[in-house]
């Protein structure tokens, strides 16, 4: 039995030799922005709980904990450790490679850096260490949280379980111990800056500083916690009012026969190690100390607790370990909390850690089972890439550790409402323009969630903000940078508002354009609307009324930038869309199909309304609901927008090659993205916005010009190259990057028109550049032909399951 197969490991996983690290893996373009280095490991929690990661060279370092904010610092006292004994030798070492840099755990040796002592393995939400090479036995972990399709309860749940397999190859007995030690950090994790000043940083991003509070422990404490089933230490506070960052961790494994248990409820983390170290190298057992004194401001905190065991040849054991936290509220601005969706399940008085880990302790095989019984069908599949089945499930990281949030129920939104930042340098929510493409991943797998967001959108579309602030991309340029209105009533906004203010509610954050002026966003929200309706079945009526107000209200709003009134809203020569530093001119190739899409959206939508027969409830409701106006008057006009749209698009901007960038700019260059609302029209079974053939030919040209002729094809496709692959400007920022979701969503559209080996290589290229350079779990936005990447932790690259949505249905 080879240690894979004991295990239990797919074959489709991103996999590192444990501790090995990358000679020159993909630096951050832009200083001020976010880059902690390669270390980066599947994240571990449920949506919106707060998440934790672990590299691959076994350090905790990423803690997600105070919703939208982002802190990666290694802490070695969190961590595993073994010990091993046959007859009179032993050995013990704590599981990661890298010692403390700061002098403390002296006491402890480090498990050994040698590429053949191991392998880590990640296939989201599972990812697995394989211990080779330095135990008698053969030793794996399995790591993973309770992350289920269409499931509203467990995914919330905030909860890692750790399943320890441990084999006797030899012919004599082994004598094991797993020891789990955990620092108590709680209020840590919240802003010790209120009211944290909003600036301008050198991109032109609005940002805002967040310190955690770490280190400050004053009050904190750990105890025991002994049941008939299980075993474990919570680390707490002296109770206080309850607020963000407060609440508790809970270390626990479940009592066992034939298996002792060992703990140390309280030793110091900053010092040696030696008061834990020194017995469990001995003999893998612990001193048993119980003691509830609770900390001084600035002194240091950790449990530990340890299993021991004996193996006889040939036997196996499994051994369970549950982290479990409780930090029931996220606070925002001041005042501003909400509780997350798991205390629905567990309440919201923060004391429910024990109660967490039992769960997962009591059902995780049967989680095990079902993401098995998810993910096997798809491993299965005999038509999809290796790397492809590895990064599609992989993506799914962000919607742990993207800043998420996932409200506690109530009776407007009966799962919660749900968000995932843009990214943690662009830091808020559920970005319309990127989720065009980003959002597909969670419609496909917990539509509930997505439609939450669009039904959020929909609130929004209506509200006004007339606060006024500095619009950030003329700052870039050296130039006076115009004041705009935060949010003008009937333009959609670009997001759903960031950590600092109030999510959901205070929407249309980013300030680097005025979003107000963006030709795209419309056209968004109602291609989303129809998306969501249609790609879940076509019978959810209820969403479509809830947005038809917004629709009309916003499409029309769009229509008021059709100054030649030829049917088509004009890009204004400001970058006034997603590609944000990008200047269109005029009718441009990719918002006009867009608004062509739309358009034909809308009309479904109307018609869908109006289809119902007297006795539905919709039709019930059409009929008590007030004139906004009447839905046959509002299609006609949408009709005769489209009749004088579609032929001015295909005039203007068709070459005979391609579609033009705009109308009025002169530029010759070939945009990747073009035909993006053809793709959303035929995803949808709408109308096509252009000919099949001019399509295809369009699609053979961004081929070449944006993937094979720039550098080969070997790093995707750039956004913006004149047709023989040369840049029309070579220090342009957008048209000389490859955006990872934006390759993802041409791939998809590749397949839709039978490309699909073009589609393939375009969407290998980007997997490997991600994942052999040290991106994985923190996908950017953009790379570049140089080894830099822009804006990680990116909301969009989820449009690799719009890839299997086309491949599959």
């Amino acid at each position: 039995m080879t240690q894979h197969q004991f295990s239990n490991i797919p074959p489709h996983t991103w996999n590192r030799p444990i501790g090995l690290g990358w000679d020159k893996p993909y630096t951050v373009r832009m200083a001020s922005n976010i880059d902690d280095g390669p270390w980066h490991g599947m994240p571990l929690g449920g949506f919106g709980a707060g998440c934790i990661g672990r590299a691959s060279r076994g350090d905790f370092n990423l803690w997600h904990i105070d919703g939208g904010e982002h802190t990666f610092k290694s802490l070695p006292a969190c961590q595993f450790s073994i010990f091993e004994q046959q007859a009179s030798t032993s050995q013990a070492f704590a599981l990661c490679t890298l010692p403390p840099a700061d002098g403390t755990l002296t006491t402890w040796q480090w498990y050994p850096q040698h590429c053949e002592n191991g392998v880590y393995h990640a296939l989201y939400p599972r990812s697995w260490f394989v211990y080779e090479n330095v135990f008698q036995a053969h030793l794996s972990c399995e790591q993973f949280s309770p992350i289920l399709p269409e499931n509203y309860q467990e995914t919330s749940y905030p909860v890692a379980v750790f399943v320890w397999r441990a084999h006797n190859p030899t012919n004599a007995p082994l004598t094991l111990s797993i020891m789990l030690t955990w620092q108590n950090t709680v209020g840590w994790f919240q802003n010790a800056i209120k009211n944290p000043e909003i600036r301008m940083r050198d991109d032109g991003s609005p940002v805002y500083e967040y310190e955690p509070c770490l280190g400050n422990n004053l009050g904190n404490f750990n105890r025991l916690i002994a049941k008939d089933n299980l075993c474990g230490c919570v680390l707490e506070r002296v109770a206080s009012d309850l607020q963000d960052g407060i609440g508790q961790w809970a270390i626990a494994t479940p009592k066992q026969p034939n298996i002792e248990v060992f703990y140390h409820t309280r030793w110091n983390p900053s010092g040696d190690g030696a008061e834990i170290w020194h017995s469990f190298a001995r003999d893998g057992s612990l001193p048993n100390t119980e003691d509830k004194t609770s900390a001084s401001e600035q002194e240091q905190l950790a449990a530990a607790i340890a299993v021991r065991f004996t193996l006889q040849p040939g036997e196996t054991r499994e051994l369970p370990f549950a982290i479990a936290w409780d930090f029931p509220i996220t606070e925002f601005a001041p005042g501003v909390k909400y509780f997350r969706r798991y205390t629905d399940f567990f309440g919201r008085g923060g004391d429910n850690a024990v109660a967490i880990a039992q769960t997962a302790l009591q059902n995780y095989q049967s989680w095990q089972q079902q993401i098995q019984a998810w993910q096997q069908p798809i491993l299965d599949r005999d038509d999809l890439p290796s790397v492809f089945k590895m990064a599609l499930f992989n993506e799914l990281y962000d919607l742990t550790s993207g800043g998420t949030l996932w409200s506690a129920a109530d009776d407007r939104d009966p799962v919660g409402q749900f968000a995932v930042l843009e990214c943690f340098d662009y830091r808020w929510y559920e970005s319309l323009d990127v989720r065009l493409y980003g959002s597909f991943a969670l419609l496909m797998l917990w539509s509930k969630l997505e439609k939450s967001v669009i039904r959020a959108f929909a609130r929004a579309i209506g509200q006004r903000d007339d606060r006024t602030r500095v619009i950030g991309y003329y700052y870039t340029q050296g130039l006076e940078s115009p004041t705009a209105l935060r949010k003008v009533a009937g333009a959609t906004p670009h997001d759903l508002g960031a950590p600092n203010e109030h999510p959901w509610e205070a929407t249309n954050y980013t300030s680097y354009q005025d979003c107000n002026l963006w030709k795209d966003l419309s056209c968004d929200f109602v291609l989303q609307v129809y998306r969501d309706f249609v790609l879940t079945g076509g019978t959810d009526w209820e969403l479509l009324w809830d947005c038809w107000s917004a629709v009309v209200q916003t499409l029309t709003y769009l229509k008021t930038f059709d100054l030649d009134e030829d049917g088509i809203p004009e890009n204004s020569g400001a970058p006034d869309q997603t590609f944000d530093d990008w200047r269109l001119q005029g009718v441009s190739a990719y918002c006009g199909g867009l608004w062509l899409a739309a358009l034909e959206a809308a009309i479904a939508i109307g018609k869908t309304l109006l289809s119902y027969p007297d006795d539905h409830p919709a039709s019930k409701i059409l009929a008590s609901a007030p004139d906004y106006p009447p839905i046959p008057e509002t299609l006609d006009v949408f009709q005769s927008w489209l009749m004088r749209s579609r032929p001015i698009y295909q005039e203007k901007l068709w070459n005979g090659q391609y579609y033009r960038l705009d109308s009025k700019s002169g530029s010759d260059v070939v945009m990747a993205d073009q035909l993006c609302g053809q793709f959303y029209a035929r995803l949808l079974g709408l109308p096509d916005i252009v000919p099949p053939e001019c399509a295809t030919q369009a699609l053979k040209t961004v081929y070449d010009a944006c993937f094979v002729k720039f550098h080969n094809g070997q790093f995707g496709a750039a956004n913006g190259l004149k047709p023989d692959g040369l840049p029309e400007n070579p220090n342009a920022t957008h048209p000389l990057e490859v955006w990872t979701g934006i390759n993802f969503g041409l791939a998809a559209f590749l397949m839709q028109m039978g490309m699909k080996s073009e589609a393939w290589r375009i969407t290998q290229a980007v997997v490997q550049q991600v994942y052999d350079n040290g991106l994985q779990f923190r996908t950017p936005e953009a790379i570049t032909a140089k080894g830099t990447f822009r804006a990680c932790h990116y909301l969009r690259p989820m449009a690799i399951w719009a890839i299997y949505r086309v491949l599959t249905f």
